[in-house]
């Protein structure tokens, strides 16, 4: 048979398979998803909806037109040897993978989260990968085919064009079609290397034996590799290996009964505030260390050469995340910007701006609320920082006092003195779904004071309100600014914005759903109006 016709058969086979793939997705887990969601024993119905975006559009589209077509002109392809024109006429119909596409990094990060949120939701998918249908992969597996299909269009349909014979009469439609094709591939080409990223990264998570706190489809692994720790009690080095992602250090073990995982994770370290420096060590050459909130290592490269790509990787980590910062301290109006707090270099050399202590409601190092008895407020006297007790149970020599013992917190102290923190005392790291509201408003829509009245409309709870960028449809409500963990969240798909006539200068606005209502204080009536328009978009399900 003609080279073309051979691979128009392969698009017609795989097209089929294809379709199954989206009748499983979309009339399997979608649809019994959704129906669990009814009962409210699962997950919201938004919350669905947002996973699986447009995917019964795709569906319909494919099992009602797309397929049925290539069928038919298959079956007469010795009277009509052309595919040509039914791709190019179909074709503009694909760009509707751009909202899929796009929704892809949220939907896993949604599925990871109502999955630990959610016993039965997890439970019921659990239920149906385990069916013959599923052929073992998992939910994200199947959800990323839609991914990989337009690029498979564009590879199957140039190889189609490079085997036409010259005198074709297929070949112009052909070409037409391979360049429609070609477009919608290239808006969708930033999308596939994230999904490849993706792909990367779970892998990478696979060797480390899927650890629930460290899986995060937003992280970026930067470098990995096998390292060098040299121990400061017996003068001696050990192998470990190093994984530096965007936001955190894992410091690991390889596992000599290598089952279901290669490394055992020993160590995690937040890139947030993290140090590096090169040391001049001659009994081990090519050593650095690395200094964090949690611990400070010595490590040691087996080449000079490779010693300095591990220090440029991690520096460029750090430099990444206070770019972030600073982006925030811009944005958030009446925070002190110069505080010599965010610049490590000037610990102890020079007074630091304390945080006001009503910018904080919790611990700013492990995190955990205050309180008037047991949990009281400290400032750390390096960086300025509201701490517990527990965090700032530490002394250190600080230059500007003339180097008098103060109190400070643990980072302060591993960074001023050098010694590390016995285990017993490090605090508990970041859990992977708290977002802090400095992070979140640095990338938002917008951020503002705002006022949760109660159902009278007289009392309420004042707090820092943010709808972020990366989670458009979500309203997080912090109680004070600097707080590293929401205490509320609100979807907004679906809500009724209300305005409320002004009343006594009040400036007053509804979100309602289903009897559900929520009612807002603003400060000014222009406040008010640009919490509305962003609200009543969110609500509609319009993300930037």
């Amino acid at each position: 048979e003609p080279e073309e016709k051979k691979i128009a058969l392969e698009l017609l086979e795989t097209e089929q398979a294809y379709v199954n793939r989206l009748h499983l997705l979309d009339q399997v887990f979608y649809t019994e998803l959704m129906k669990e969601a009814k009962t409210g024993k699962t997950v919201p119905e938004e919350v669905v909806k947002m996973i699986f975006s447009n995917i019964s559009s795709i569906h319909q589209f494919h099992s009602e037109f797309f397929l049925p077509e290539l069928r038919k002109r298959m079956e007469d392809w010795n009277c009509n040897p052309r595919i040509g024109d039914v791709i190019q006429k179909l074709a503009p119909f694909l760009k509707m993978y751009g909202e899929y596409v796009k929704n892809f990094d949220k939907a896993v990060e949604l599925i990871t989260a109502w999955s630990e949120k959610s016993p039965p939701f997890q439970e019921l998918i659990a239920d149906i990968q385990k069916r013959k249908v599923c052929a073992n992969l998992t939910l994200q597996h199947h959800m990323l085919e839609p991914v990989q299909r337009i690029p498979r269009y564009e590879l199957l349909l140039k190889d189609y064009v490079r085997k036409l014979p010259p005198e074709s009469p297929d070949r112009g439609n052909a070409e037409k079609a391979l360049e429609m094709i070609f477009m919608v591939a290239k808006h969708s080409n930033a999308a596939i290397a994230e999904m490849e990223r993706l792909q990367n990264l779970w892998v990478v998570y696979q060797r480390l034996g899927l650890e629930d706190d460290i899986v995060d489809p937003s992280n970026q692994l930067i470098k990995e590799g096998p390292i060098q720790k040299v121990s400061t009690r017996n003068n001696s080095t050990s192998e470990k290996y190093l994984f530096l992602f965007n936001n955190m250090l894992l410091y690991c073990v390889p596992k000599v009964i290598q089952v279901g995982a290669e490394f055992q994770v020993r160590l995690r370290m937040d890139v947030d505030g993290m140090k590096v420096w090169e040391l001049k060590d001659t009994e081990f050459p090519h050593t650095f260390l690395v200094s964090g909130k949690q611990r400070t290592l010595q490590l040691q490269a087996r080449s000079g050469e490779e010693m300095d790509a591990w220090i440029k990787a991690f520096q460029d980590a750090i430099d990444r995340k206070e770019k972030r910062s600073e982006t925030f301290r811009t944005a958030v109006p009446g925070l002190e910007t110069d505080s010599p707090a965010l610049k490590t270099e000037e610990l102890g050399r020079r007074a630091p701006q304390w945080v006001r202590d009503n910018l904080v409601t919790m611990c700013m190092r492990c995190r955990e609320p205050f309180n008037a008895i047991t949990r009281r407020r400290h400032h750390c006297r390096a960086c300025g920082y509201v701490v517990c007790a527990r965090c700032s149970d530490y002394k250190a020599e600080l230059q500007y006092d003339g180097n008098r013992l103060n109190r400070v917190c643990q980072e302060c102290y591993i960074f001023l003195t050098g010694h590390a923190v016995p285990e017993d005392r490090e605090g508990k790291h970041k859990g992977i779904l708290e977002k802090g509201a400095a992070e979140v408003s640095s990338r938002s829509l917008l951020c503002s004071s705002l006022q949760l009245l109660d159902k009278n409309g007289k009392g309420g709870t004042r707090g820092w309100f943010v709808i972020p960028q990366d989670d458009p449809l979500v309203l997080y409500i912090y109680a004070a600014p600097q707080d590293v963990r929401a205490h509320t969240s609100i979807p907004l798909l679906g809500y009724q914005v209300k305005d409320l006539p002004q009343s006594d200068s009040r400036h007053l606005f509804q979100l309602a759903q289903s009897g559900q209502v929520h009612t807002f204080l603003a400060d000014t009536e222009e406040l008010k109006r640009r919490w509305m328009r962003a609200m009543a978009r969110s609500a509609a399900g319009i993300t930037p």
